[in-house]
């Protein structure tokens, strides 16, 4: 998984798998979502995300199950 932000574009891109992109659907005006052949999610972009998603601020954690 792969998580980066364009400061240029205000873009915050997450890659949840490296797989090639068969379909993107528009969620809505500034977000899109990439499937793969069988329908699984590869990534979702979101545009003016400092807004939307406070990008780039984040944090991460692995909680254990």
């Amino acid at each position: 998984m792969k998580i980066r932000y364009f400061a240029d574009t205000d873009t915050l891109l997450i890659e949840f798998r490296d797989a090639p992109v068969a379909e993107t659907r528009d969620l809505d005006e500034n977000t899109l979502l990439d499937l793969d052949a069988q329908g699984d999610v590869c990534s979702i972009t979101v545009e003016h995300a400092s807004k939307r998603a406070d990008a780039p601020q984040f944090s991460y954690e692995q909680v254990a199950a």
